[in-house]
């Protein structure tokens, strides 16, 4: 199973920080690190990938810029270590740039750290070339994109890139051109339920089924989101389904349809106070009230409203471009008011 590096998105910083309040002990390593896989054979998950990948290991020099793309905890990170360190031996940490792409997004990054780092040839017997690993590349700018292309042509002969990436088509065509494209897809949930239980056995922590159940629920194929709730929830005891709504918060998705629910009815005010609360107070995440919003609608009334599936996708989409949250979302229950009240008004006409 593919254990992903810990990220900084908000709704695993919450699980994080739930553990902590709840006590966990700062000698306990986190079991996203301790369970982590080192080799490409202790992978058994993503097995497309992974038998691709061992190929090329066997014949590193014909090794092409790689570009792992797929949704977030599936493991293209790990994968991407446990390729550097099979061809790179023990050293690998001395001729393997890792960078988080989200984080150092700009030019400036991109013409000094990688162009300086990847100028440079290895002599050293074993090493065939550096490795440039570049975390989320589709958060960089196109300016950066468009001057990594070049870096990646003239330094072909002395270093390899790794690109990651939730969505592939942020990546600019000439960089996709240059690359060999690995998609990455969610894990099953027998997948995910089986190693959590190796890890519970493990460590030592009870659980049963319907608690395990219930953090695939939560995460969604996310590996490395699932591990951190596993860990947080196991400072409640067993592993339970109670346990698990305690840490995820995952009464948060019935509160959710319960606004939506207000929307619809046309209280859009009393509407818009309770989605403050929950992201303000609660400390839900925007994006988790928008899926959330989206699991509700499928289960109401207005599952097949064109207009009402639409307004979830641009408040999803918008959200993702950067927008202010608050005037999105509020936006976003206004048109659930309106339609709502459009669909009250056609009731009451047939009626007449």
């Amino acid at each position: 199973m593919t254990i992903p590096v810990l990220s900084s998105r908000k709704s695993e910083r919450s699980v994080q920080r739930e553990a902590s309040r709840l006590n966990v002990n700062s000698d306990q390593q986190m079991w996203v690190e301790k369970y982590r896989p080192q080799k490409l054979s202790e992978v058994f998950d993503q097995e497309q990938v992974v038998s691709r990948l061992q190929a090329i290991v066997k014949r590193p020099n014909e090794m092409p810029h790689l570009l792992f793309a797929g949704p977030p905890g599936t493991g293209k990170t790990t994968i991407a270590l446990c390729l550097a360190r099979e061809i790179m031996g023990e050293s690998w940490r001395d001729y393997t740039l890792e960078l988080n792409a989200s984080n150092e997004r700009g030019i400036d990054t991109v013409r000094e750290r990688i162009k300086n780092f990847a100028s440079y040839a290895d002599r050293r017997e074993g090493i065939p070339f550096r490795i440039v690993l570049l975390d989320e590349s589709d958060a960089m700018t196109s300016d950066a994109q468009q001057a990594l292309r070049r870096i990646m042509e003239e330094s072909s002969r002395t270093t390899r890139f790794i690109l990651t990436a939730n969505y592939s088509s942020n990546i600019i065509e000439p960089i996709q051109s240059r690359c060999a494209i690995f998609r990455f897809s969610r894990l099953a949930e027998s997948d995910v339920v089986q190693y959590l239980e190796q890890i519970c056995k493990k460590e030592g922590v009870k659980f049963d089924d319907q608690g395990l159940e219930k953090i695939y629920e939560a995460t969604e194929g996310d590996m490395r989101h699932a591990l951190n709730m596993l860990q947080a929830a196991s400072t409640l005891g067993d592993i339970s389904s109670e346990s698990v709504t305690k840490v995820a918060g995952l009464s948060g998705r019935s509160k959710v349809a319960e606004v939506l629910d207000m929307a619809f009815e046309g209280d859009f005010a009393e509407a818009r106070n309770k989605m403050i609360e929950l992201l303000q107070v609660s400390g839900m995440s925007e994006h988790d009230f928008i899926k959330f919003a989206n699991e509700a609608l499928t289960r109401s009334d207005y599952s097949s409203s064109i207009e009402a599936i639409q307004a979830t996708a641009e408040a999803d989409y918008r959200l993702l471009q950067g927008s202010n949250p608050d005037i999105q979302l509020s936006a976003y229950l206004a048109t659930l008011a309106k339609i709502g009240k459009e669909s009250q008004a056609s009731k009451m006409k047939k009626k007449e």
